[in-house]
């Protein structure tokens, strides 16, 4: 007891009670401790959030919608060879040269003549300014088979190695003479500079409203996206689509006093050395020579000939040119209208409507100009971003053109007349004399591509609902296109960000009943140099095609009875 009472006894005492109450704390916490991993975790925000700058997630167990789902899908589908990173000691040397890189075009696979019906294939390596070859993928390539003196071209498809070398394939589709034309629009470090702008400079093209009330105007910036205090933004997001849209509030004037919308600007931000990758007529659009010379003569196709094609997948063109005619190959037979009767009568009692940009707005102004019986009706509008109206009262005729709706690069348009595509199309009633095309791209190269495919999905459950209710409507669809390119042109609007935007649109409208103006191949195809507004022979095929939608010639039934005869 004596010992035991020395124990407790300060200073060794003390120690001792002080050691024992210490171990009795670590087995109740420890006790709590296994306690809670069984119970649901409560964190408690010691300091309040602004509402707006909170972030909800779904639960664990809830599945993502669809169109997250696809929205991955269509990021992946889209997803580009590695390009190399840029040293800050870049030199242009070891960059991708079109002048020193070279195509070669491989003998027939079985050997014999070149016939209608054969797969040209094309070997492509990329060399840099040094003259040695690049080892790597992810430079951005054109190419198209063409005869000059036939006025026939066609797309070719090329495939990336990811070694420095390419493949380019051809289908022969006419008899004569064929040339090989190869194009280097990017380098693959052009492509690192374009996607590091994408990434960090997503919101370089910017806009303004203007906000009047009386004697009193304010002038804003606006985007998809600004990031700032929700309490000094106006929110202009859509309240059908959920397509967002802000501004800056004005100092002195409330939101609803906004009155036009604008292109505001473009903020440059490459360096000197990254602009040297972006050079016209050394590194930009420029064609790439072929190793030696080659001449290709094609037969006619023989009755006993086996179609021989490389081991690489590709998808078929949408069609060729011959003697300056586009020539689909999805069984359309396209229609000359060379004439304003001929366009009157394939129109007559028909609802045209033209949706889209600036591509689009193109094909209104040639409808008008082509065709004498189609008068423009002044609306009293901007002639840039319209409405546009055009009638034809004897034939009963009626063809309209709306921009989409912001981001859109206009000048001034009133806000009264922002439309989004696919609150256009709910208001439409749709049927077998109602045709609407839709064109929608080049005003979305500039930002993420979250956008443009929320867009998209958008205006496709739009066309969804538009064909359930009225399924004899027309909808056709038109691709981007090619384009001459500047350094402004490239940070803006580059043709890879355009086959990227390209891929995207003909995923989401695929399996639906809607047809296709495949601009892109129509303007890689031709001879005409490349142009955001095609020149007025590229145009003609477009609207020939698209009249021809409208207007399908009657089934030939005497053929149709021989096929069946056959079958």
């Amino acid at each position: 007891m004596k010992r035991l009472f020395r124990m407790f006894s300060l200073p060794n005492g003390f120690i001792f009670l002080f050691l024992a109450v210490g171990f009795l704390i670590f087995l109740f916490y420890s006790q709590q401790l296994v306690e809670s991993r069984n119970k649901p975790t409560t964190i408690s925000l010691a300091v309040p959030v602004k509402p707006d700058k909170l972030k909800t997630f779904p639960p664990s167990h809830q599945q993502p919608s669809k169109e997250a789902v696809e929205m991955d899908f269509l990021k992946n589908l889209i997803a580009w060879p590695s390009t190399p990173l840029l040293p800050i000691n870049l030199s242009w040397n070891d960059t991708s040269d079109p002048a020193h890189s070279s195509f070669t075009v491989l003998p027939k696979r079985g050997g014999g003549q070149w016939r209608v019906g054969d797969e040209l294939e094309v070997l492509i390596q990329i060399y840099n300014f040094q003259g040695k070859p690049k080892k790597s993928g992810g430079d951005v390539l054109l190419a198209r088979l063409h005869s000059p003196s036939l006025l026939a071209g066609v797309a070719g498809k090329v495939v990336d190695h990811l070694n420095g070398s390419y493949s380019a394939l051809f289908p022969l589709l006419w008899e004569g003479n064929v040339q090989v034309e190869v194009i280097l629009v990017h380098s693959s470090e052009a492509v690192t500079v374009l996607q590091q702008v994408s990434r960090l400079q997503p919101h370089r093209i910017f806009f303004r409203s203007l906000f009047r009330s009386g004697p009193l105007t304010e002038s804003t910036l606006c985007n998809v996206y600004i990031d700032a205090p929700q309490e000094q933004l106006c929110n202009y997001t859509d309240l059908h689509t959920g397509e967002p849209w802000f501004c800056y509030k004005p100092k002195k004037l409330s939101c609803d006093a906004r009155v036009t919308h604008a292109i505001g600007g473009f903020k440059k931000n490459i360096s000197r050395r990254e602009e040297m990758l972006f050079q016209r007529g050394i590194n930009l659009k420029v064609s790439i020579p072929p190793s030696s010379r080659y001449n290709i003569s094609v037969h006619p196709r023989v009755q006993e000939q086996t179609k021989r094609t490389s081991n690489i997948v590709r998808k078929e063109p949408s069609g060729y040119y011959y003697h300056g005619v586009w020539r689909p190959l999805d069984g359309t037979k396209l229609q000359q209208f060379n004439s304003s009767k001929a366009a009157s009568q394939c129109l007559r009692g028909k609802v045209l409507h033209l949706f889209g940009d600036s591509t689009i707005r193109q094909w209104f102004e040639y409808l008008i100009s082509s065709f004498s019986d189609l008068k423009k009706f002044d609306l009293q509008t901007s002639q840039q971003a319209g409405p546009l109206m055009a009638l034809d009262y004897t034939n009963n005729i009626m063809v309209t053109y709306r921009c989409h709706g912001p981001p859109i690069r206009f000048a001034n348009v009133p806000v009264s007349q922002l439309r989004y595509i696919a609150n256009e199309l709910d208001h439409i009633d749709g049927g077998p004399n109602t045709a609407i095309v839709i064109g929608i791209w080049s005003h979305f190269s500039t930002f993420p591509v979250d956008i443009y495919i929320r867009r998209l999905q958008s205006i496709r459950n739009a066309v969804v609902r538009l064909l359930s209710r009225a399924p004899d409507t027309l909808v056709v669809i038109r691709t981007a296109n090619p384009k001459a390119l500047t350094v402004y042109e490239t940070l803006t609007n580059s043709d890879w960000y355009s086959i990227q935007r390209d891929k995207l649109l003909r995923e989401v409208f695929k399996g639906l009943n809607v047809r296709l103006v495949d601009a892109w191949e129509m303007g890689l195809a031709h001879h005409l140099p490349h142009n955001l507004h095609p020149q007025p022979p590229i145009i003609k095929n477009m609207i020939d095609l698209l009249l021809s939608y409208i207007c399908p010639p009657p089934k030939d039934k005497t053929r149709e009875n021989q096929q069946k005869r056959l079958g």
